[in-house]
């Protein structure tokens, strides 16, 4: 059981990382735990598919440098792979005179970030783009596609095990204890040993975190984002892919319509604090963590901050009729009637003491450990760039 590396989470950000180091370094012994029984069970299996162009991101940080050069690394990965994907393009919609300037800001941002061939678009020109949208301007981006993340992530790990990488389903890390040089870490079923971890574990990436580290200063908060599905008759409302204008203050994306790879067009997330780190209904509370959450300081001041906008994220979960209405700022010939449910993600969101909630990637380093501890969207679309940051720190520990 000695491992030079062990990564803990198999989700797409843990996958990644497993290959970049054995890409890097063959020779390493590298073995992945993953404590459900398949793979990308998760963030990575419940997400919109989206492939990120960058456009939102401030440039220079470390989600608009991994988004960028992580889009071309997954566009090659994907050709290079057979995987399924499809670079239809967006458009961000503005309904309102005052979203305005933060399109303008968008469009600006984009540019900064090397984005190629935006487009500023008037009422009519949005038309051409979308029949069926509503808005007074907006900008296209060609670089936005679709993919089936579980896809990649099962194709990322054929070529993990391709390179004699080993992964292990179906065992929770419980325990990780310094032993020397080494670390053992402890599953339900038995120990390993290792001379690095690597801490990929999502929606737990702060718990893993805190066994090995005492100056672990977030908490994850589980946000639940749930969608509606067009019916079937419907679809034709949707070319590709609509998204509003983002609220500046609040680190989500806001109701919007994607056309799926596998067929469909989700309508949503909203974003609500879940019950339970895996809590993909209403009706998942864990109460243990739930109390967590409600008494971390951060995320009270967090709830102080956006209590309207969040009573109006908790009444449309609730509220099919105002889920639909946020909706018809975008597409309004979209009906209650046209909607049935679809699934549910659970995002992973660090929040600092001082209700922070962080917007950027973030990687912590102890003496035998480097913990992924914040990777929310963009990861999945960054996840072969961040697997190469990650990989980079820790090679130059062999």
């Amino acid at each position: 059981m000695q491992q030079d590396v062990i990564i803990i989470g198999g989700g797409i950000v843990g996958l990644a990382s497993a290959l970049q180091l054995k890409q890097k370094n063959p020779s390493l012994k590298v073995t992945l735990i993953e404590k459900e029984k398949t793979l990308a069970r998760h963030q990575t299996g419940n997400n919109s598919g989206v492939i990120h162009s960058g456009i939102y991101y401030k440039p220079g940080s470390l989600k608009a440098t991994n988004c960028i050069r992580g889009y071309n690394m997954l566009i090659d990965f994907c050709r290079e792979n057979e995987v399924p994907f499809d670079l239809c393009g967006k458009i961000i919609v503005a309904t309102d005179e005052n979203e305005i300037p933060l399109l303008q800001n968008l469009f600006t941002r984009g540019q900064q970030n090397g984005l190629q061939n935006l487009k500023l678009l008037n009422a009519g020109e949005l038309k051409e783009y979308e029949p069926h949208v509503a808005g007074i301007a907006g900008i296209a981006v060609p670089q936005t596609g679709i993919v089936d993340y579980t896809q990649v992530a099962l194709k990322y790990a054929e070529r993990v095990k391709a390179l004699g990488g080993e992964i292990i389903l179906g065992e929770q890390v419980i325990d990780i204890q310094a032993d020397g040089e080494r670390s053992v870490i402890a599953t339900q079923k038995t120990n390993y040993y290792a001379r690095l971890v690597i801490n990929c574990a999502g929606l737990y990436s702060d718990k893993v975190a805190r066994l090995t580290s005492n100056h672990v200063n977030v908490k994850i908060i589980p946000f639940r984002g749930e969608y509606y599905k067009l019916k079937k008759e419907k679809e034709y409302l949707v070319k590709n892919l609509i998204y509003p204008v983002p609220d500046p203050n609040f680190p989500f994306l806001g109701v919007h319509f994607t056309r799926m790879m596998k067929g469909g067009v989700e309508a949503g997330p909203n974003a609500v604090l879940a019950f339970s780190r895996e809590g993909y209904k209403k009706s998942n509370i864990n109460f243990s963590e739930l109390a967590e959450s409600l008494a971390w300081p951060g995320f009270q001041k967090v709830a102080m901050k956006y209590w309207k906008t969040g009573v109006g994220e908790m009444y449309r979960s609730f509220s099919k009729a105002a889920f639909t209405k946020a909706l018809q700022k975008l597409i309004p010939e979209v009906q209650q009637n046209d909607l049935e449910d679809g699934g549910a993600g659970v995002r992973a969101q660090a929040c600092d003491r001082t209700g922070g909630l962080l917007d950027d990637f973030m990687i912590l380093e102890e003496k035998h450990v480097i913990n992924v501890c914040n990777a929310p969207s963009p990861a999945a679309t960054s996840s072969l760039s961040i697997g190469e940051t990650v990989s980079g720190l820790a090679l130059k520990r062999f």
